[in-house]
């Protein structure tokens, strides 16, 4: 497979909701492409031609069965896209004849599949023979949620496990609260992994649990913050595609509803918010944002929990790849009024963006800011597309322990500046 990278893309710049592609001024271009087959590729390419190119190229991914990973957007970022190696040519021969230089950066994708199959299947043997869960590894559904329930049973004093409804595919909606008691205090929310593919979401969001439950009592600022407020983690925010992303499609991106009418199968989860609710209407498409706002029964419920609890302060959303830390809004052009407050969170090398992202309705973090909730944000977290959706293992506890600090400092702001 393969992946076109095209940064530099203007603020300006058209979009075209109904089709989730960009029209482009004529301006230079900075491109990633790649193939998947006997030789998956991703290279890094500069657009010279880019008001007819990026168009095509749009066109080409809508029709074609090619996967954006990065979809063209940010005025300085790539543009990466998944090819199938039958494609290959076909693209090259598109990107040439529009002037758009390449270069490979992943030779063959097909081959970190298998390398990420066997090193989790190494940790599986390993975990069984010792007993002991490695947080610096990849696991199923299933697994994670056994894990969930250890860090409950080995702190039960400040950690409980709560369902907060059922997915489309009856699977259970697990949420870890850590609280050490009272009823309604305030809250913040962090929720990971409503885009399946993006396995580092969920990996550091089951690290991040037994972080806090183990940090309680012996960090000063944690032990604080749960004496004064609760924290409520969803670790799998759509489970039904993440279990589906272990069994049939390492890159499945959506929920798995069936939509009447379409062959295709499931929507984004994280277009399928009420806020500006709106964008790509193809069921076939990665981001296709749903027949209508809160469709989909995953996030019906977070919203409903959202809403029950009547208290939440912050709400955070996890996701990957490009280490950014985000904040409203990406449905329309407009600053938040808290904007030079939410501007203050630069942490620990993380980039604060605003307003350059390619225009995507219907996103978490611009409900929940509508909603009243003013400390709404969303990581994306490693890398910055050298491995994309496909980081190695050993980089999880890394990325973890980075997006601790970031999560820590927004926790602690939160909890000082009360509203």
């Amino acid at each position: 497979m393969g992946l076109l990278e095209i940064p530099e893309v203007p603020k300006r710049a058209h979009f075209s909701a109904s089709r989730g592609c960009r029209s482009f001024p004529r301006t230079s271009r900075r491109v990633k492409t790649a193939s998947n087959g006997p030789k998956n590729q991703l290279g890094d390419a500069r657009m010279r031609s880019a008001g007819k190119g990026v168009g095509a190229l749009c066109a080409y991914v809508q029709g074609g069965g090619l996967d954006f990973w990065r979809s063209p957007s940010h005025p300085k970022e790539p543009v990466d896209l998944k090819v199938p190696f039958t494609s290959l040519q076909a693209v090259k021969v598109l990107l040439e004849s529009h002037q758009i230089d390449y270069s490979i950066l992943i030779e063959d994708v097909q081959a970190l599949l298998d390398e990420e199959s066997r090193e989790m299947q190494g940790n599986r043997q390993r975990e069984y023979s010792n007993r002991n869960f490695n947080y610096g590894a990849y696991h199923n559904l299933d697994t994670i949620y056994r894990a969930m329930d250890d860090i409950v049973m080995d702190h039960p004093q400040i950690v409980s496990k709560l369902q907060i409804g059922q997915t489309y595919e009856k699977r259970p909606m697990f949420v870890l609260k850590f609280s050490t008691g009272g009823n309604r205090r305030p809250a913040i929310w962090i929720d990971a992994g409503i885009h399946a593919r993006e396995w580092v979401t969920q990996a550091t969001a089951l690290w991040t649990a037994k972080k806090i439950a183990s940090d309680f009592g012996k960090d000063p600022s944690v032990t604080a913050l749960l004496n004064k407020m609760d924290i409520f983690l969803l670790v799998v925010a759509n489970p039904d595609g993440y279990a589906y992303s272990h069994t049939n499609n390492r890159m499945w991106r959506k929920t798995r509803s069936r939509i009447p009418g379409s062959r295709c199968v499931g929507v984004d989860p994280n277009r399928n918010w009420n806020a500006g609710f709106g964008g790509n209407n193809d069921p076939c498409s990665d981001s296709y944002r749903g027949p209508s706002a809160n469709s989909e029964v995953e996030v019906r419920s977070m919203v409903d929990f959202v809403k029950r609890h009547g208290n939440v302060k912050a709400f955070i959303s996890i996701h990957s790849y490009s280490q950014f830390l985000m904040y409203p809004y990406g449905y329309k052009c407009t600053k938040p009024k808290d904007a030079e407050e939410l501007v203050r969170h630069r942490v620990h090398g993380m980039v604060m963006l605003w307003q350059i992202w390619t225009v995507a309705s219907g996103g978490s973090i611009d409900w929940s800011y509508d909603y009243g909730i003013k400390y709404s944000f969303a990581f994306e977290l490693r890398d910055t597309g050298r491995h994309g959706f496909l980081l190695p293992a050993n980089q999880i506890i890394p990325t973890a322990q980075e997006t601790w600090l970031g999560l820590k400092k927004i926790m602690e702001h939160v909890r000082d500046h009360p509203y």
